[in-house]
């Protein structure tokens, strides 16, 4: 019962506030009600009356109603704080699976003052103080984000409880565009891509085939796949093999270079690769399933591999979908372990 009813309390809302990037809140789409200390308030106020009328106290009525009036007027004037006040989302962010994604807002007021406005996400907000009659105001709000893909916060809410907290008046903007988390970024063991230097075809073939090898020491982040389990059960020694395949050019940063690997983790791994890279201005290019980005240095070419391996795989949210964190839904990229595991294909 309590489900059908948020969820028609959310159908009810959404049909309200539909989708925009612009948000002008009025007497449709605003709420209030007695905050915490204006329902004590109130039961203060409701005692007082009895009294009054138990002990026909014509000082007790005065101050009952006097305060009654207080009440009145600090819910107008609540709901005057939002009311006309326009909100916008100026521009959206881009960054790292597990970081805070910056959405820059612009809020309008109208006729009236806005203030004390406070604007929230989840746990974050952010605190608004004042926004002169027909001026704005930019702000920065933090979106936490977990996994990579497109983040679209389902609601920003608005509050406010000026003056003396005794209401809340508050409504929600749900915006339209989505920013683009990257995957997180995890060290990548030592492989070369298997795609040929100016070629646009990757190669299939494997280097676990070729009968020719180096042996070394197992480092961390080395491929379970390459380690020596036959020679460890031997001697105990943990070693990994280094084929020695034809491999392609060590320009290209080839997906199908993890053999083996949970797809979440080879973005991993390669988003660490095309910062690294993008560091030191070396020249890459990036290989992935259906996508093919040609050689390139500098910060616009980094910036466009991450774009890509952000949104591979991905599909732009549309109006009726909403996710918490963005669009991927599986493991926590964070863990390494957790995403070989547990990770969607």
């Amino acid at each position: 019962m309590s489900n059908l009813i948020l969820s028609r309390w959310e159908r009810w809302i959404n049909r309200r506030i539909p989708r925009s990037d612009t948000q002008l809140f009025t007497q449709r789409n605003l709420f209030i009600l007695p905050a915490a200390a204006g329902v004590v308030f109130g039961i203060l106020l409701l005692t007082m009356l009895i009294t009054g009328i138990n002990y026909q106290n014509s000082l007790i009525y005065l101050v009952t109603f006097l305060l009654g009036a207080v009440f009145v007027g600090a819910m107008h004037q609540t709901h005057r704080n939002l009311s006309g006040l326009e909100l916008s989302l100026v521009q959206v962010g881009e960054g790292f699976a597990g970081d805070d994604i910056l959405f820059r807002l612009r809020a309008t007021a109208g006729k009236d003052d806005a203030i004390a406005i406070t604007l929230s996400v989840d746990d974050v907000s952010v605190y608004l103080g004042h926004v002169p009659s027909g001026q704005s105001v930019d702000l920065t709000l933090p979106v936490p984000s977990a996994f990579r893909g497109y983040l679209r916060p389902d609601k920003i809410r608005v509050e406010t409880r000026f003056p003396f907290g005794l209401l809340k008046a508050w409504s929600w903007m749900r915006p339209v565009s989505a920013a683009v988390v990257f995957p997180r970024p995890v060290a990548a063991p030592d492989v070369l891509s298997a795609v040929e230097g100016g070629s646009q075809d990757a190669s299939s073939r494997s280097p676990q085939g070729n009968d020719h090898a180096e042996l070394r020491p197992w480092r961390e982040g080395d491929m379970s796949q390459r380690v020596m389990w036959k020679r460890f059960a031997r001697s105990g020694q943990m070693v990994v093999a280094d084929w020695e395949a034809e491999k392609g050019s060590p320009h290209w940063l080839d997906f199908n270079a993890f053999p083996g690997t949970d797809h979440e983790l080879r973005l991993s791994y390669l988003s660490w690769l095309v910062v690294e890279r993008g560091k030191t201005g070396a020249l890459f290019g990036l290989n992935l399933p259906g996508q093919f980005i040609e050689p390139d240095s500098g910060s616009p070419h980094t910036l466009r591999c991450l774009r890509a391996l952000a949104v591979w795989g991905e599909k732009k949210p549309r109006d009726s979908q909403t996710e918490r964190h963005g669009t991927r839904s599986g493991v926590d990229l964070r863990n390494p372990e957790q995403a070989t595991s547990g990770g969607r294909p």
